[in-house]
């Protein structure tokens, strides 16, 4: 299989920040990666590194077999990449913007008139062709940033939390285009702080506090976390956490809006009996195990990096 994204001990600084440390990823032609992590954990420095839009303090990327820093035009000739802010003129319409984009990529003539055709046909931004991008829905300004992104037919697709900010309708409409376009064969970066989302991605690189915890596949990540979720909802769950938090029947502790998810090593009858002697007096209205979701092994993950850094 082809490498697409290959870095290697990369390292970002700005001043004396530290932004990323030693990223050392592989991504293969047609993957839709997911770089997934909280703000501030490093995730659009990361993209704006592969863009070539930032040089590394240290390390190396050769994106699409071209060197970042030394090759940096011939990069940016292979990606699309569509910045988390809205980037575009919203003074222009969107049939403006789209023509600027093609200019832009020297896209011209036939293959020009065929591209937009097929963008609007796949944005179904047709009949916004007039409105003025300032006045779009945040979800249509999201496809029409992918679409200009993509004017001049990439390689490799670079998102920087393209659903960030926009209704759940519109991100499920997005990721569906993301979707579409994973079928087709293109490499597809996409930053996302939701977990859900992440899911729907071949492979996913946890980011937190500028390093990799974990790149693997959903289904193997979630593997990483060492035993069984059991959910407990109770009358009082600041003092069931308390009661529970001394490690020696939970390996880890999760709060979820009414309900706490506890990571054990075992959810077998024993273990929940012994829950439930250690709650004497706390009324539980719920104590039953469920499948793991990328939300545990996330938090699982960086309350584990924690404890390293401490110990």
């Amino acid at each position: 299989m082809e490498t697409m994204i290959e870095l290697q001990g990369l390292s970002r600084r700005f001043g004396t920040v530290t932004a990323l440390t030693d990223i050392d990823l592989t991504i293969q032609k047609g993957e839709l990666f997911g770089i997934v992590g909280p703000d501030g954990a490093g995730k659009s420095t990361l993209l704006r590194l592969i863009a070539a839009v930032l040089d590394p303090s240290a390390g190396t990327a050769h994106i699409h077999g071209f060197e970042s820093v030394r090759e940096a035009e011939q990069v940016k000739h292979h990606i699309g990449y569509m910045p988390q802010r809205f980037g575009l003129y919203p003074d222009l319409t969107v049939a403006e913007n789209l023509d600027f984009a093609a200019q832009l990529f020297g896209v011209k003539g036939a293959q020009r008139t065929e591209r937009l055709h097929r963008l609007y046909e796949f944005t179904n931004l047709e009949r916004f062709k007039s409105r003025p991008a300032g006045l779009l829905s945040g979800g249509m300004k999201k496809k029409l940033g992918l679409a200009c992104a993509m004017i001049h037919h990439p390689a490799i697709l670079l998102l920087d939390e393209p659903t960030t900010g926009v209704d759940p309708v519109a991100r499920r409409n997005f990721w569906d285009l993301l979707s579409g376009l994973h079928a087709e064969g293109i490499t597809t970066v996409v930053s996302t702080p939701y977990m859900d989302e992440a899911e729907r991605c071949n492979r996913v690189a946890f980011l937190f506090k500028g390093r990799v915890l974990a790149c693997d596949t959903p289904e193997h990540i979630k593997e990483k976390v060492p035993g069984k979720v059991v959910v407990l909802e109770t009358s009082d769950n600041r003092r069931a956490h308390q009661l529970l938090e001394d490690g020696i029947l939970i390996l880890d502790i999760q709060t979820y809006g009414e309900q706490l998810n506890l990571v054990m090593q075992s959810d077998t009858p024993h273990v929940l009996d012994a829950i439930r002697q250690r709650l004497d007096g706390i009324t539980i209205h719920r104590l039953e195990p469920a499948p793991i979701r990328m939300e545990e092994a996330f938090i699982y993950l960086v309350n584990q990096a924690e404890r390293e850094v401490l110990a």
